[in-house]
């Protein structure tokens, strides 16, 4: 039993989750302390950082923003676990971005504004690379299912797909186009969102997909901010972006796993359990629980055990559940 618990851990590390980029944080192309945060020696905690040539840039930056990222690309270091993402603004300035010096040091790119439109864009100018891609969902076609049927199986049958590790939902840019921003002390799911984001987890995650949560735009509110990623984690979203590095560390400790959870994973994926069986006081069921099973590790892979769980202290009752 040791030594298949063992062997699907190796499995897990062998591909990248999206759990492994945590709270990925923005940071504009301009910053003037960007190599520094590209390398470790500030905000050290950061997992995955995303150099935004996009909504953080103004119209007449952008053509600054490259000619920076010209000078910072060769003066990234090579750090274990830590990924550096570009949003570029559009198709075109990907394409000029990908003929930087040092272009190889970055680890993939997040797609703004991806639809049906400009997809063969973008994939076609990345096709044939080794860049992990993440496109984001935060035009007006969010809103119509057929749509994003339609772009959904178009991405799960093009050969890019095993470089998709995230498809992100841009929560704010869908608000905007609603004519809204959410009120402080609300959640994404109080909001006309919440229909839009079932939707897409619905009709992507079926297809292999994961999603990642929308930003939470609140500094001061942490109670709001606990309420939206428990939902978030509840629809099946995998990590959520922050827009300041005190959101990070906030937003990452839901991600640990609890002694309950991460016993219950082992027992369903391993093979020598029954179909059914009860274990703290629930019913496990392999056919149904093992794609969660796989979650719970990948999770515990990055984050470990959630250590208030620990300290109540959890009994372990295993039987057939019968």
């Amino acid at each position: 039993m040791t030594i298949k618990r063992r062997s699907f851990h190796q499995h897990l590390t062998e591909k990248l989750s999206g759990w492994a980029l945590g709270a990925p944080l923005y940071v504009p192309a301009m910053h003037p302390d960007l190599l520094k945060i590209a390398n470790a020696e500030k905000i050290s905690f950061i997992r995955t950082m995303v150099i935004c040539t996009e909504d953080a840039v103004a119209d007449r930056d952008v053509e600054l923003s490259i000619r920076n990222l010209r000078n910072f690309l060769p003066l990234i270091s090579s750090i274990a676990n830590k990924r550096r993402f570009i949003r570029p603004r559009n198709p075109d300035v990907l394409k000029r971005i990908l003929d930087l010096p040092g272009i190889h040091k970055i680890d993939g790119f997040v797609l703004p504004k991806f639809n049906q439109t400009n997809r063969d864009q973008y994939l076609e100018a990345l096709r044939g690379s080794r860049f992990l891609i993440m496109p984001t969902l935060e035009t007006a076609d969010v809103f119509d299912s057929c749509a994003m049927r339609e772009l959904a199986v178009s991405l799960a049958e093009d050969a890019m797909k095993s470089q998709i590790i995230l498809i992100r939902i841009g929560g704010n840019d869908l608000l905007n186009l609603l004519g809204l921003r959410r009120p402080r002390g609300i959640t994404l799911y109080e909001t006309p969102l919440s229909g839009v984001i079932s939707q897409l987890v619905t009709t992507y995650k079926p297809l292999g997909f994961s999603l990642s949560a929308p930003v939470y735009e609140y500094l001061s509110d942490k109670e709001t901010l606990d309420r939206e990623i428990r939902l978030d984690m509840a629809h099946g979203l995998v990590g959520k972006t922050a827009i300041h590095p005190e959101q990070i560390p906030m937003i990452e400790k839901h991600y640990s796993v609890s002694c309950q959870d991460h016993e219950m994973a082992l027992s369903i994926l391993n093979r020598d359990m029954p179909a059914v069986f009860r274990m703290h006081d629930a019913m496990c069921e392999v056919s149904t629980h093992s794609n969660w099973a796989q979650q719970i590790l990948q999770r515990y892979h990055c984050y470990g055990q959630d250590q208030t769980a620990m300290d109540i202290g959890y009994l372990s009752p295993t039987s057939s559940y019968a």
